[in-house]
């Protein structure tokens, strides 16, 4: 019986490119209309709203102590835009805006396989390596747009109940209007950077079952793992191979002398740990034998 693996080994037909299955235009459109990526963006307009409302509700925000010593952006949330954006990427970083990078990495193989419609992908014949390069870089930017469209939600959301002004500091001093969205852009930059081993995570996972499910939750799952062993303090200097130590590390860019010491860690550390779970997928997959 003949595999997928057989097919796409098969002498290429007049006019046939590989490059050209396929494309990342019709991939992310597939992917756009799919139900979970309306509501995952549905949720991360309606959070900055919500936010709103609960600051309305409860009051200005008093001067409680940071978590775990860290810097926080809660006491100021309501002195401008830039100040409630802030904290809006403040309170997600830690876990919302994981589920994001875990669904889109996690779903996007695993989805194929739970419809049994990968062997005819593969049998159309769209390349193994192909394939996973066109849903690895679609998943990867329909996250970013994830982190994008939340602090882009939380600047006018704010701009429209506290104003426009400075980005006030807890610590004291303030980071002047012209400079207060670079340096936003630098902390979703560094989020971002700082999920790719969640995106590896889930897109190795997503190779290699046929449950969305059961990739993206074991994404979830194991960050959270990560996030737990980052408090264990005993473990000293080890923590610092774990990505989940410098996930708060973009805080050195909201001071008003940028630090960069440990960014450059904290993305080397997750940067290192994607591209040897992306190359486990890509291998794995390649050897795979597609049944569904």
């Amino acid at each position: 019986m003949s595999t997928a693996a057989e097919v796409t080994e098969a002498p290429e037909a007049p006019g046939y490119r590989a490059r050209h299955t396929l494309p990342l235009r019709v991939e992310a459109a597939r992917q756009l209309r799919r139900r979970r990526t309306l509501l995952m963006g549905g949720v991360l307009v309606a959070l900055p709203f919500i936010l709103i409302i609960a600051f309305a509700i409860g009051g200005t925000p008093d001067g409680g102590p940071g978590g775990g010593g860290r810097l926080t952006l809660m006491d100021t949330a309501t002195q401008s835009a830039a100040n409630f954006a802030a904290t809006t990427l403040f309170v997600s970083a830690g876990f919302l805006l994981v589920v994001p990078v875990a669904l889109f990495c996690g779903d996007t193989v695993a989805s194929e396989a739970g419809w049994s419609s990968l062997r005819y992908l593969l049998a159309a014949p769209v390349p193994r390596a192909r394939l996973l390069w066109s849903k690895l870089v679609v998943a990867l930017g329909f996250s970013l747009a994830a982190m994008v469209l939340l602090p882009l939600v939380a600047l006018a959301a704010g701009a429209a109940a506290y104003g426009w002004g400075p980005l006030e500091l807890p610590t004291g001093g303030a980071l002047a209007t012209g400079d207060t969205v670079p340096r936003l852009a630098l902390v979703v930059a560094f989020i971002f950077v700082s999920q790719l081993v969640t995106a590896g995570l889930a897109f190795w996972l997503s190779t290699r079952t046929d449950a969305p499910l059961g990739a993206v939750g074991g994404a979830v799952g194991l960050t959270i793992v990560g996030n737990v062993l980052d408090a264990v303090t005993a473990l000293g200097s080890w923590r610092d191979f774990l990505p989940a130590h410098w996930q708060f590390a973009w805080a050195d860019a909201l001071q008003p002398e940028l630090e960069w010491g440990g960014m450059v860690k904290g993305a080397s550390v997750s940067v290192a740990y994607a591209l040897i779970l992306f190359a486990l997928a890509f291998r794995g997959f390649s050897r795979k034998d597609i049944v569904s």
